[in-house]
């Protein structure tokens, strides 16, 4: 068991982590209330087994890894209580994002962009394009190969290379 001063710098460097986590939770989810249950989840999960983090690495990765594996056995857990079938997280909410005016308005439409991208791409876009993991850690983060991470990854700037395009055409 750590220490009370340990385990209260556990808990300082969690919260410092949870925007983070909540945008990643998002691009899992596809939905504000499932990914808040899964960020709510997580948190309890890792303060319970702080024990297990051995201070190595990023905290980050560490919490992104049980989140990523918390989320598939929610998918196992509703495909199972469905019937097997496939489960519609198809709606999309926005985060909310403190920023004013226009770049307010952009950093919406981005977001917007991200989450339209399958699953895969959008996680691996916010890992290492945003949240600036190594393609190693994020491979590591997703149970991927590192050539699975940068083949996403391009595919993904590619996507949102073309819809920026395609959103600044029409406004023109």
């Amino acid at each position: 068991m750590r220490p009370a001063a340990e385990s209260n710098e556990f808990r300082r460097d969690l919260v410092s982590v949870l925007p983070k986590l909540r945008r990643f939770a998002m691009t899992l989810t596809r939905n504000a209330a499932d990914a808040d249950d899964l960020v709510q989840e997580v948190c309890e999960r890792a303060i319970t087994r702080n024990h297990l983090w051995n201070g190595e690495g990023r905290l980050e990765s560490w919490i992104y890894a049980m989140t990523r594996n918390l989320w598939i056995d929610e998918i196992r857990k509703r495909k199972v209580r469905t019937g097997g079938g496939t489960v519609d997280a198809s709606e999309q909410d926005e985060l909310s994002i403190e920023a004013s005016g226009e770049k307010a308005v952009y950093a919406n439409q981005l977001q917007k962009m991200i989450l339209s991208m399958p699953e895969g791409l959008a996680s691996v876009f916010l890992l290492v394009n945003v949240e600036g993991h190594s393609y190693r850690e994020a491979a590591d983060i997703l149970k991927i190969p590192i050539g699975t991470v940068m083949s996403r990854l391009s595919t993904a700037r590619m996507r949102l290379a073309a819809m920026i395009t395609e959103t600044t055409e029409r406004r023109a």
